[in-house]
């Protein structure tokens, strides 16, 4: 029914509408027409009719049990006949690339009246653009791929791919020159580690864990030891096709012998005239079930090597069951007498390495961002609840204990957010060599902390939630799966005690040696 089309009522019109076969409902000044849906609903017709909503304003029962979305559904729409004369919708989605007006569910740089040394206009204006994409063409297929757990969309692919997304969240550099970045928003001159952060936190923002390293997670991580470190005849043929979406890569490093402890790979490489025969398996390799090539750390009796590897007669991967959805495309992979040309060695062989250990900061600063956005999705879930929640005849947060959860989430949220971007501001005037001299014990510590942090708001989020924290559907499904895989932010790119042992170890070579109490 069109808007022109729904009648004018009263809520005495409504009140005739009362019984079993013939009952309306009002929310948020929408009357709806349930007669026939109330043998579908979940709880029957009983639960409509003894909660006393039957015939009356049902917003405050409703949204106590319901996300606002389900109103938006088709179905759902279908039921409204009309609207409460001299009343209007209070509650409204916000429209694609609008930014939360929930205190503190952005960071501060985008909220009326904040201010911040870091952020400009254009910063601004990548971000709006940016929430808009996500919003409209990731984020649709982020929720049905978590859940059925196939590989992200190649449609979606394809339009990351026209706007050079893949290209930018390897963050600024040579990569960029000539290319048309967000439509044209900013330069690759112009392009920083801010412009970067954005897109990563709109990725985080999703709520979908599994699809978040689904989202060509290999491509960030596996293609700058070829940039870097590959023959221009090797980037040539890799580069484009990946920056296109036409061609995947992972990084294929950890091994069941061989997580955050680099040095013990076990796969091998032995040269043969001028091929390299690879024998060995990883594990947990993120997009490794859809990936084209294989950046690959291996042994040789020369040292270490990384080597790319194409998918082809002797590669073999399987997937791996995890506690995130399969959309990740995690793999065990195996190399079976696997010849690999030696032009597809990356950098000298003896220095593997220096090229896996080069890649690290990058991946772990990545993934601090995404893991705090999701953390900030979770407090504004939670003040969002815990206002619209009726407990003891009052909202969840007139109670001083929840009061007093949600003073600590956000304590952390800001901590997180303000090192993160003290962090990010050294990453824009450091090279690539002093980033790695200044701010790998740095960037291993903050991964840390918001690693740890992410896991205490996850459980302060659960409690605040009850029940509906550890549903899949529903209130809390977006709390269900960040409590479910918040740990992923502790594992992935290093273990957070080895990150931590890392930043303490990186400290203690610069203390003066003439430091004294």
């Amino acid at each position: 029914m069109s808007a022109k089309q729904l009648r004018q009522l009263t809520e005495e019109d409504v009140a005739e509408h009362n019984s079993q076969g013939n009952l309306w409902i009002i929310i948020d000044s929408k009357v709806y027409d349930v007669s026939r849906f109330a043998d579908l609903h979940p709880g029957g017709a009983a639960v409509l009719l003894a909660k006393g909503v039957a015939g009356k304003d049902a917003t405050e029962a409703f949204f106590g049990l319901h996300r606002h979305e389900v109103l938006l559904r088709p179905q759902y729409a279908r039921l409204q006949v009309g609207v409460i004369q001299g009343q209007t919708e209070l509650i409204k989605p916000l429209a694609a690339g609008d930014n939360s007006k929930v205190p503190y569910a952005e960071p501060t740089w985008l909220a009326a009246g904040f201010h911040s040394p870091y952020y400009t206009d254009n910063h601004k204006q990548f971000q709006k653009a940016m929430r808009k994409f996500f919003d409209e063409v990731v984020k649709p297929d982020a929720l049905k791929c978590e859940d059925n757990g196939k590989r992200i969309s190649q449609s979606v692919v394809d339009k990351l791919a026209e706007l050079n997304i893949i290209a930018m969240r390897l963050g600024p550099g040579k990569h960029l020159k000539g290319l048309t970045l967000m439509g044209g928003i900013v330069t690759p001159e112009e392009f920083d580690y801010f412009h970067e952060l954005i897109i990563n936190f709109e990725i985080g923002r999703l709520g979908t864990r599994g699809y978040v390293d689904g989202l060509l997670a290999g491509d960030v991580i596996g293609l700058p030891p070829i940039i870097n470190y590959g023959s221009p005849e090797l980037v040539k043929q890799v580069v484009p096709d990946a920056f296109a979406g036409k061609k995947f890569v992972a990084l294929a490093i950890s091994e069941a012998f061989a997580g955050s402890d680099v040095a013990g790979l076990q796969t091998v490489a032995e040269r043969d005239g001028d091929w390299w025969v690879v024998n060995g398996t990883k594990k947990w390799i993120t997009n490794g079930m859809f990936a084209d090539y294989f950046t690959t750390g291996c042994r040789s009796k020369d040292g270490y090597v990384v080597l790319l590897i194409p998918r082809t007669d002797g590669v073999e991967t399987k997937p791996i069951k995890t506690a995130y959805s399969s959309a990740a495309g995690t793999a065990f992979v195996t190399f079976d007498n696997v010849r690999v040309p030696v032009a597809n060695t990356l950098g000298k062989v003896g220095n593997g390495l220096q090229v896996i250990l080069s890649n690290f900061n990058h991946e772990r600063w990545m993934v601090t961002c995404t893991s705090l956005a999701a953390q900030r999705m979770a407090l504004e879930e939670c003040l969002k609840w815990t206002q619209q929640r009726m407990v003891f005849g009052k909202p969840l947060n007139a109670q001083a204990v929840v009061r007093s959860k949600l003073a600590t989430i956000i304590a952390r949220v800001e901590a997180c957010q303000n090192w993160l971007e003290n962090v990010t501001h050294q990453m824009n005037n450091m090279n690539y060599d002093q980033q790695s001299e200044h701010l790998a014990g740095t960037i291993g510590l903050l991964k840390q902390f918001v690693s740890r942090t992410g896991r205490e708001t996850a459980e302060d989020a659960t409690q605040i939630f009850g029940g509906r924290g550890i549903t899949q559907t529903g209130m809390g499904k977006f709390i269900e799966n960040y409590h479910r895989t918040s740990p992923y932010d502790a594992i992935l790119a290093g273990a957070e005690d080895v990150l931590g042992d890392l930043g303490v170890r990186q400290a203690m070579k610069k203390m003066p040696k003439n430091a004294r109490l």
